[in-house]
């Protein structure tokens, strides 16, 4: 059995797809994959605050947005190496290198790496204010904290069930709490 026949069910089927739409829906599809760039200055001022916010709370050792980006050493084109498309049309962006370094070495990787910041930085945010289990709350784990605001003070934690007391997503054992 290959590692990937256990992820088959969540794999999204889109390569076998794409030569059966129509042009003009991958047109717009290529329009529609560009137009969050305007959304981009807002992102990131979400993911400064969210930064700032969690060390004004005291949060030291944070990730920042430079540790989720790729090291330029790992890409496998430059802009003398890049490979282009046959268009499909003649209009097309895929027939030319600056296209895909545009896309490949800045807007991918960057847009890609604030994302999983920010939605690192919500996840602690998340623990640190509410440490209290639900559903999807393992999924958090990619973002653990020492303690939670909640087992800081000793009369609080008391109140929280065992489980959300004793997890290691927001709560070290081995970690020293400042009494207050």
């Amino acid at each position: 059995m290959k590692a990937c026949d256990s992820c088959s069910n969540s794999r999204v089927q889109i390569g076998k797809n794409h030569n059966n739409m129509p042009v003009w829906k991958r047109a717009v599809g290529m329009i529609l994959v560009y137009l969050p760039i305007l959304t981009l200055p807002f992102v990131i001022l979400s993911a400064y605050m969210t930064y700032y916010h969690l060390r004004f709370v005291g949060a030291e050792n944070l990730k920042t947005w430079s540790d989720y980006l790729p090291n330029r050493a790992s890409y496998r084109y430059s802009y003398q190496t890049q490979i282009t498309m046959n268009p499909s049309f003649q209009p097309s962006l895929s027939q030319y290198k600056w296209f895909w370094i545009a896309n490949c070495t800045w807007y991918c990787p960057y847009s890609v790496a604030l994302f999983e910041w920010h939605a690192y930085l919500v996840k602690i945010v998340e623990n640190w204010w509410c440490p209290f289990g639900h559903g999807k709350k393992e999924t958090y784990s990619n973002a653990p904290i020492d303690k939670s605001f909640w087992h800081i003070y000793p009369a609080d934690v008391v109140k929280l069930t065992d489980e959300d007391r004793d997890n290691p997503i927001w709560n070290d054992p081995e970690a020293d709490s400042p009494e207050s």
